[in-house]
């Protein structure tokens, strides 16, 4: 396959769909055969899983259209749905969230019936189609769409006005999911192949911004709307997809990096160019870090975008967008109280980095969102290493490990769009900080952020793919450190027990097998010593004074 191609896996189901017609003429439906995790429901599964109506088909290409209608804060549009069939099929689940309705489906000249349930719709080919065909269809849809009440951390549309007066609008939906927005195929592992274009008409005094590039601009004098048109050339996530609209200005740019000349577009309010003139000199330096450390910027033919939102950030891919105020900081505040987090401007930092974790490498499972957040909480430090020192980046993500709760695990619930806990991010990033020590090659663990970007260019990946690749690359398993940090709550402790002139070393509350070398200072004197959950013994030829374990390591020390 070419390297843009994501494929498309048909993964296990935790049930089948089941469903028959009353003679009413209304769906019934039945309990799903396999009973579901505690608190979860049908429309989990449906949403978080690859249902047959899903599987049988693979994603090609998205051409949204939608119209914004700012008085009534609506929207009306169509999506045409490119798709290749995998296996015979005809009948597919499309998701669009209440109260967004989907109101037409065609086939070509055909009319497709269509039923809803709960967040998902079926959609009835007249005929089944074969294996191995391109086809498509479009769906027309409207309505009022979900307001969102906290973005980016709430979904749907926000209706804010900008300092001016002016409206200024956007959308969010992160772990929602985009079809709170858009209909589509509302699942991670299915990305589209060759991209999407993407066509939002709104009033003539606003421009609409948008993913990739701007194609072209159309003016309706009569309806006194512009229709602006983007098109993204490379496999996209759902959620990463964005429309903010506003009286935006462009101020250009170019960033001469590994691929070559790379454009660079900030979208910023009239008002605002000053500012944004000032801070935006961030974004060429966190692109020189990020290259350094993860390779090449995977969207060059997309270009990179920032765009000024009326709320903090989020990561929509080639059009990063920015609401930090124009501050150092995560507004203005230091998440690691060292005062190294005044050094740079964390949602450029932060967002900007999913552009390598999350929107080139991505995941199949929202269980699994932690491949996007430990690796861009991490590149914060790995930006400060970059352009600052190694000494300061440590402490910087030491400094975050106060915000670590271990509550819940870091990996959530399969098939189910359930996230993991929000320790993803401070504990993520502080897990890979530890491997980086436990390795002790920064060559070598360079190589492997590189590589996790190279390998799994453009595609979509699990857990275990890049818990696998990362111990073929470094050359040292870390099977269990994942499980010790993503799968369970408890942080290692080294106990340790002095007799004479010896002091003995054990790992407790870690997974069985746990084995990993730690730095530490024994009597003053720094080793390197390989320490497993059984006991092992060191010969100190002195009685032990005293033992610290070197702070880079996220585990904690107690005496037996």
């Amino acid at each position: 396959m070419p390297s843009t191609h994501r494929p498309f896996l048909i993964l296990p189901l935790a049930c089948t769909l089941a469903t028959c017609v009353a003679s009413t003429g209304q769906r019934t439906i039945p309990e799903a055969p396999v009973p579901l995790p505690r608190g979860f429901t049908r429309q989990d599964h449906l949403r978080g899983s690859i249902t047959p109506e899903r599987a049988w088909w693979d994603l090609q290409h998205y051409d949204l259209r939608v119209q914004v209608f700012l008085e009534t804060k609506s929207i009306k549009g169509s999506n045409i749905i490119s798709f290749k069939t995998v296996t015979g099929g005809d009948r597919m689940q499309i998701d669009l969230q209440p109260p967004l309705e989907i109101t037409r489906v065609t086939h070509g000249t055909d009319e497709l019936t269509f039923e809803r349930e709960g967040k998902c719709y079926w959609i009835e080919l007249p005929t089944p189609l074969a294996a191995s065909v391109e086809d498509s269809i479009q769906v027309f849809y409207e309505g009022k769409p979900t307001e969102s009440v906290r973005p980016p951390w709430s979904g749907g549309f926000s209706w804010k006005t900008d300092a001016k007066g002016n409206p200024f609008i956007a959308t969010t939906c992160q772990g929602i999911g985009a079809s709170i927005w858009w209909p589509n195929k509302d699942h991670g592992a299915d990305e589209p192949d060759t991209g999407m274009d993407i066509r939002v008409t709104v009033p003539e005094a606003l421009t609409a911004v948008s993913n990739g590039r701007l194609r072209d601009t159309k003016h309706d004098a009569a309806a006194k709307t512009k229709t602006f048109h983007w098109r993204v050339t490379n496999p996209i996530n759902n959620y990463g997809v964005n429309v903010n609209i506003g009286n935006y200005v462009r101020l250009p740019g170019t960033y001469q990096g590994e691929r070559g000349t790379l454009d660079l577009e900030y979208w910023v309010l009239e008002h605002q160019v000053e500012a944004a003139t000032r801070q935006f000199t961030e974004v060429p330096r966190t692109l020189a870090a990020f290259e350094h450390w993860f390779g090449p910027y995977p969207f060059y033919e997309d270009s990179y975008k920032l765009v000024v939102v009326p709320y903090l950030g989020m990561e929509h891919q080639s059009s990063v967008t920015y609401g930090n105020g124009f501050k150092n900081g995560y507004r203005g505040r230091d998440l690691s109280l060292t005062g190294v987090g005044l050094k740079f401007d964390f949602i450029i930092i932060h967002e900007s980095t999913h552009e390598w974790f999350g929107n080139n490498v991505s995941m199949r499972d929202a269980a699994d969102m932690w491949i996007h957040e430990s690796f861009a909480n991490y590149a914060e430090n790995l930006f400060v290493n970059y352009h600052f020192t190694k000494v300061e980046a440590a402490r910087y993500v030491i400094g975050c490990r106060k915000l670590i709760r271990n509550r819940r695990p870091v990996i959530g619930t399969y098939n189910l769009n359930h996230e993991g806990s929000g320790d993803m991010y401070y504990k993520g990033g502080n897990m890979l900080h530890t491997m980086r020590h436990i390795l002790d090659d920064d060559t070598k663990w360079r190589e492997v952020l590189r590589g996790i970007n190279a390998e799994f260019w453009h595609r979509t990946v699990t857990t275990e793919q890049v818990e696998a690749f990362i111990s073929e690359k470094a050359g040292f398993d870390f099977s269990l450190v994942f499980d010790q940090y993503l799968r369970t709550t408890d942080i290692p402790i080294l106990r340790y027990a002095a007799s004479g002139d010896s002091v003995s070393l054990r790992w407790d509350k870690v997974v069985p097998g746990f084995r990993v070398p730690v730095v530490l200072k024994i009597n003053g004197r720094q080793m390197r010593v390989t320490v497993s959950d059984k006991p092992t013994t060191i010969n100190l030829g002195a009685k032990l004074t005293n033992l610290k374990l070197d702070r880079n390591f996220y585990m904690t020390v107690a005496a037996d």
